[in-house]
């Protein structure tokens, strides 16, 4: 908790390169969204609206003025997003600007998320491509009122945050990212997730160019690489991040069902092992899926909430409407159900094919779908 107090300084746990400010109970809900899609987010709201979960989804409460705690935010993120009326917002931040080369983006947005304002920094800072991921990820209208937006390019680090897709590492963001802006030769690799991420009305500059594999990609020798994959690269195709960003989309759906009472430690133990045998990334899984029975099965619960997934269940009658490869009478028997992981599986992805169509082991069925796009 952070107490702020005139002539004192607060002390902030800095993570990521962006703040999230909330002080109001819809601003929080937006806060909390973001923080959830936006890997290299810090969310900060006021303690009166605290929901339980703050420390374990790393989010830091305050009291008292959020002015006293944006000049600590203001030097230490590279962008600022604040969810507090425009006015406000540039009240409090007018006593802090020093430079345009050096000030943070600054990024505001209205309470009821309908409107993205690019405030400060538009193109140095990046403000204007930060309000563009911003807008997107929230469905909102992005405001940037610059004359120009010039660059029109792919802003390395906030590639796809609107989806929620994550970075593997950050340790190329910097030289891949100077190679886009230099418009060097960059090739764009994409095996799944969600195909909107260009989102200018004109075409790809010609130094950017899309591949399907990273085998074609490597051909063409790029001077940098942005490969958007689920699954684990081979040691040759580890080539292409020599100066490559690997993003996780979250297309991975775990369908599952377990025994009564099972430890949180066996589940994430058999996803962890069929995830390997799969050679796919657990930074890429969006949700674990069940039978509505197993909603309050407290070793899924632990599971979904330690890594963010989506907890998802259906009734019966929903799993039943799917045509299942394995359907086990023994399992209609105590579910209702002929079948929990692979119908559930398959739901959610929408997928015409399972990755994994059943395994069991130990107290565990597991069934594997990608979301296809």
């Amino acid at each position: 908790m952070i107490a702020l107090q005139e002539e004192q300084k607060p002390v902030i746990k800095q993570q990521g390169d962006y703040a999230v400010v909330a002080i109001t109970k819809h601003g929080v809900e937006v806060a909390r969204k973001l923080g959830r899609s936006f890997q290299n987010a810090d969310v900060y709201y006021m303690s009166k609206f605290e929901k339980g979960d703050e420390e374990a989804q790393d989010i830091q409460m305050f009291t008292g003025s959020v002015r006293l705690l944006l000049p600590s935010l203001f030097e230490s993120y590279k962008g600022l997003i604040i969810i507090i009326s425009l006015g406000a917002v540039v009240r409090m931040i007018a006593p802090l600007l020093k430079d345009k080369k050096t000030d943070p983006a600054v990024v505001v947005i209205d309470d009821k998320a309908e409107h993205v304002i690019s405030v400060l920094s538009g193109h140095i800072g990046g403000a204007n491509e930060l309000t563009k991921e911003v807008a997107a990820a929230l469905h909102a209208r992005p405001i940037i009122t610059t004359a120009s937006d010039v660059q029109q390019t792919i802003p390395v680090d906030l590639f796809g945050k609107r989806f929620g897709w994550v970075w593997e590492s950050a340790e190329k963001l910097t030289p891949v990212s100077a190679a886009v802006v230099n418009e060097e030769k960059i090739a764009v690799v994409q095996e799944s997730g969600e195909k909107e991420w260009w989102h200018y009305e004109r075409p790809l500059p010609e130094n950017i160019n899309a591949y399907s594999s990273v085998a074609e990609a490597l051909v063409q020798e790029p001077a940098a690489a942005l490969v958007v994959t689920h699954r684990n690269l081979t040691e040759q195709e580890n080539q292409i991040l020599h100066n490559g960003v690997l993003y996780r989309p979250k297309v991975i759906v775990l369908g599952m069902g377990c025994n009564r009472g099972t430890s949180a430690a066996e589940i994430e133990a058999v996803i962890n092992e069929t995830l390997a045998e799969l050679n796919f990334s657990r930074k890429s899984v969006k949700a674990l899926c069940t039978i509505d029975l197993k909603k309050d099965e407290v070793g899924l619960i632990e599971v979904v909430n330690k890594n963010g997934w989506e907890f998802v269940y259906y009734p019966p009658s929903e799993l039943n409407a799917v045509q299942m490869e394995q359907p086990s009478e023994t399992v209609f028997k105590y579910t209702g159900a002929y079948g929990v992981s692979e119908p559930a599986a398959l739901l959610y992805s929408g997928a015409e094919k399972l990755a994994l169509v059943k395994k069991k082991s130990g107290n565990v069925t597991i069934s594997v779908a990608v979301i296809p796009y």
